[in-house]
């Protein structure tokens, strides 16, 4: 069996070519996070989609819903990277880093990302550590900080990692403007920090900042508790507006009202947490 297709002089010349959005990232099995929420944004925005798995992660439903995790080994994701960046080659400019899991995919990741030029390297950076934890936890942590949050040109970390990148407890919208500028100081990225519904008030807010630009960015609250998803479709729609062309505010904007609209619309199921619907602006 063999998934190429043979050329045809009978097929027409391609007249859109859309652009094409590498998520780097694990697999979620419900489907309402990670490498399948990355594939639905991008899909639901207009651009050609391409995952590299990093690990496999399955919600144990007879453990209180905690997390099964499953590494991918180096070299599968220094092969899949390979294939990737040999077949696009030209085309490839844009990529969403998710979870990495462990520092040698990391190692493995930031390789794959200094062997081409990007335009774009959208950071979603999923910390580990709560705290100052010893062991493979905090040194996977420091290895995302040291290898990945340099090569990066956007950041969107959610309210725990913006209070680790920064060194800023979080408690309003004043502390997640200070985050958003630390965390830019040190990388150099634009940063779209999320406050979302963990700070009180009737609105989520987030907080974009580039070097240049402050803004908030803020909806009407859908209830008071977070749904799987909304950080991953966030930095996958900024993602796919950056490879479409928009300016980084403007990437921000069209995810923050994405995230919004799927939120409002999001798929119930019988784990103890919601998923956020991608297509929820169709509905």
């Amino acid at each position: 069996m063999t998934f190429a297709a043979s050329p045809s002089a009978s097929v027409p010349a391609t007249t859109l070519s859309p652009a094409v959005t590498l998520t780097i990232a694990g697999s979620e099995a419900t489907g309402g996070a990670g490498a399948q929420a990355d594939l639905k944004t991008f899909q639901e925005l207009g651009t050609y989609g391409i995952v590299a798995l990093t690990c496999i992660v399955s919600f144990n439903p007879k453990d209180n819903w905690n997390h099964r995790f499953v590494p991918v080994e180096a070299q599968v994701i220094a092969d899949q990277l390979e294939a990737i960046q040999s077949c696009y080659a030209g085309d490839l400019k844009t990529v969403k880093l998710g979870m990495m899991g462990s520092p040698v995919t990391i190692e493995t990741v930031a390789a794959a990302l200094e062997a081409q030029e990007w335009d774009n390297i959208v950071l979603d950076p999923v910390l580990i550590c709560k705290g100052q934890e010893p062991g493979h936890a905090l040194d996977t942590d420091q290895a995302l900080k040291t290898k990945l949050l340099p090569k990066a040109t956007f950041v969107t970390p959610n309210h725990f990692e913006a209070e680790q990148l920064s060194g800023i407890t979080i408690n309003n919208v004043e502390d997640l403007k200070a985050a958003a500028k630390a965390i830019h100081e040190v990388s150099g990225a634009a940063v779209l920090a999320k406050g979302g519904v963990r700070l009180e008030g009737d609105d989520a807010v987030d907080v974009f900042y580039d070097g240049e630009t402050l803004e908030v960015l803020s909806a009407p609250k859908v209830g008071e508790h977070a749904v799987s998803g909304a950080g991953c479709t966030l930095a996958a729609a900024v993602t796919a507006e950056l490879a479409k062309g928009a300016t980084p505010l403007e990437a921000a904007r069209t995810a923050k009202q994405m995230v919004t609209e799927g939120i409002k619309n999001r798929k119930e199921s019988h784990a103890p947490f919601d998923a956020l619907w991608q297509g929820g602006a169709r509905a």
